[in-house]
């Protein structure tokens, strides 16, 4: 017979007793992981430099690494990862990475099936290392990640690519993660938008699935409403989006047009940014960020226009550029799936590309 006590016999603080233990059993098994992750990293490392050495000295063929193989997967009978072809991505992971010591304290952070992914798709030693930083700090998985290369997040994100006075006009350590919450250019196309559009359609697409868009717009942003109403003076304005970014501890403005960046468009976000602060933001939260997105932009009009503000205005362009992969396409029946048929599908390639 079990002694365990019913629910409404149990003391008054056992429920936080529960929450607090799941909490730490939760924390330890991510430390946990990360731990064995990078043992595992530091072995194929390490199988990857034996094997890169030993030809080089030598002087082995291809046929050692696919004996080295068959041993390995009958002594290791239990252990996956020793495949011939995986063998080979040791010796290429080792060969690509030794003379980057900035990038070896990198590749440690992430799983080994998105390192084969960012050495095979990226070539660039500082693309690389942008999206190896990105993996570790956001913990995207291998499809999220195959889709920020595919979409050239790493473009969209140098500094040089974008316009906006940020580091101008706020504190540096917020300006630090605002440049990292914008991006320069927003794929459009994963709205499933695929022709030019007028605002208002641009708006309502947005709304309704504005969960798949937090991503685009960076981590931490919380959406308030569209069309949000601020009243002066018997007057009512209406800013296209708000945002809360819990990060930046501050309102994000967004407004959104079609064509080319006009220098008026830089002045309405200023008085709305003024009327945010006056009215809207608490005491205790940062100065309201302005986002504009426009169809295409003169980039020198845009700088120019933007130095004499004196509020943070990022300006970003909107690109139509190709349609959402035939891969995904039949994942996104309804908005509110979208999360749940990814993350399935990014369950099922993990485990098989572990696998190997």
């Amino acid at each position: 017979m079990s002694s365990m006590k019913s629910d409404h016999l149990l003391p008054s603080g056992y429920g936080d007793l529960l929450q607090t233990v799941k909490k730490r059993i939760q924390e330890s098994r991510i430390l946990a992981y990360r731990a064995v992750n990078k043992e595992l990293i530091q072995l194929y490392w390490n199988i990857g430099r034996e094997i890169a050495e030993r030809q080089a000295r030598e002087g082995w063929g291809k046929s050692i690494v696919e004996r080295l193989s068959h041993d390995l997967r009958e002594e290791f009978s239990g252990t996956s990862g020793f495949s011939s072809q995986n063998l080979w991505y040791m010796r290429q992971f080792y060969s690509e990475y030794k003379d980057h010591p900035d990038l070896q304290q990198l590749v440690g952070e992430i799983p080994w099936g998105q390192n084969l992914l960012i050495l095979s798709k990226v070539k660039d030693k500082q693309e690389r290392e942008y999206y190896l930083s990105m993996t570790a700090e956001m913990g995207w998985s291998r499809n999220v990640l195959l889709n920020q290369i595919k979409t050239r997040a790493y473009l969209r994100h140098k500094a040089t690519s974008k316009q906006h006075n940020f580091r101008d006009t706020l504190p540096m350590a917020i300006a630090e993660q605002a440049d990292q919450a914008m991006k320069d250019v927003y794929a459009l196309d994963f709205l499933g938008i695929t022709m030019p559009i007028v605002e208002r359609e641009l708006e309502r697409r947005m709304v309704n699935r504005i969960r798949e868009v937090l991503l685009e717009f960076g981590h931490g942003f919380a959406f308030i409403g569209n069309q949000y109403p601020i009243k002066l003076n018997d007057e009512e304005y209406f800013i296209d989006l708000l945002f809360y970014h819990r990060k930046l501890k501050c309102l994000v403005a967004i407004e959104l047009k079609t064509g080319s960046f006009k220098p008026e468009y830089a002045g309405k976000m200023n008085f709305y940014l003024n009327l945010l602060n006056d009215f809207v933001r608490e005491p205790d939260e940062n100065p309201s960020i302005g986002i504009i997105l426009c169809g295409d932009r003169n980039r020198i009009e845009v700088e120019y226009s933007l130095k004499g503000i004196d509020k943070p205005v990022g300006v970003a362009e909107y690109t139509l550029t190709r349609k959402l992969p035939a891969e995904l396409a039949d994942k996104l029946p309804k908005p509110e799936e979208l999360e749940k048929e990814i993350m399935q599908e990014l369950g099922k390639e993990e485990l098989e590309g572990e696998g190997e």
